[in-house]
């Protein structure tokens, strides 16, 4: 297999240097890339067709939130994963990351084999986000958001819809499949139908939309 491509984003090079040296060692890891800003960004990632972009959230001339939102977003038509690193552990931030299509958030000082396992996550279709980000921060952004259904959510089956509350809720496939006393696999291919007809890259980004469309409400459901 292929190397996961990876583009380093941080203002600071020292930075950059100290993501070299964990990243440079895994055999599955290939760094393509350092830009200093999020302009570079941007256009590094296309140009050498990065698979990830650990991007930092605050650096000159484009931040990384703007930066995250012109790669990562759906709207931008060939999306590239992007890890969020910063120092800030701020509630609006993590907002921000999540509007803008991030499929990861991690504070810079998270243990190296957590930052190497995420990008692998994170390559493969996942979500990743620091421990404080919780279920609860999830809910309470989607209070802040409108609560506007979109159109697509009624070409959602019923059972999709049962499914998308599910994930919502933090169950995982293995969850779902013995709630609904369905199998493991059954689950997988709903989720992938519901993220493909409402146009999403993630569960992390069905969970957003659940929230703030009003689907689930915070408190709803609990485990």
């Amino acid at each position: 297999m292929s190397a996961i491509r990876v583009l380093l984003a941080d203002d600071q090079a020292v930075v950059r240097r100290g993501l070299r040296t964990i990243l440079d060692p895994e055999p599955d890891l290939e760094v393509v890339g350092e830009a200093a800003d999020g302009v570079e960004a941007v256009a590094l990632a296309r140009r050498r067709a990065a698979d990830v972009v650990l991007m930092d959230v605050r650096m000159p001339r484009m931040d990384g939130l703007a930066a995250t939102r012109l790669l990562a977003h759906p709207a931008s038509g060939e999306p590239i994963d992007v890890l969020v690193l910063t120092t800030f552990d701020l509630d609006e931030v993590v907002y921000d990351a999540l509007r803008a299509g991030a499929s990861g958030f991690l504070l810079k000082d998270a243990p190296e084999e957590r930052l190497v396992t995420a990008i692998r996550v994170v390559a493969e279709g996942g979500s990743l986000f620091a421990p404080s980000v919780t279920r609860r921060l999830i809910e309470e952004f989607a209070r802040r958001a409108p609560s506007s259904p979109p159109p697509a959510l009624d070409e959602l089956t019923a059972r999709e819809t049962e499914v998308l509350r599910l994930v919502a809720r933090g169950m995982a496939n293995g969850e779902i499949a013995r709630h609904l006393v369905v199998s493991e696999h059954t689950v997988k291919t709903h989720v992938a139908r519901i993220l493909m007809k409402l146009g999403l890259r993630d569960r992390t980004q069905a969970v957003v939309l659940a929230y703030e469309s009003g689907l689930v409400r915070p408190g709803d459901g609990s485990r």
